[in-house]
């Protein structure tokens, strides 16, 4: 989604993932080529809140002045199988 949106990891300010558990956030930021201080987690305050979980820490990470107008935000979701989702935004 990163090279189709015509970015670059650097141009990603924070990747919002679903906050399944921690190994398969980790593999996500790995594979987009972003470092982990620009990877949203709160999967230790809520658990895993299933199809709720990318919309809930987006709302956390924009009241907490993680991201600002004009920024790029990454959303990636993935659930049972194969099934996943990822959208590139700029805020």
């Amino acid at each position: 989604v990163i090279d189709r949106s015509g970015l670059s990891a650097e141009d990603i300010k924070l990747v919002i993932p679903h906050q399944a558990n921690l190994r398969i956030i980790d593999a996500i930021a790995k594979r987009l080529a972003v470092p982990n201080d620009r990877v949203f987690v709160n999967l230790h305050k809520y658990g895993n809140t299933s199809a709720a979980a990318c919309a809930i820490a987006l709302d956390e990470a924009n009241r907490s002045g993680k991201f600002g107008k004009g920024d790029h935000i990454v959303l990636v979701a993935f659930g049972a199988g194969l099934t996943w989702a990822a959208a590139a935004v700029r805020w």
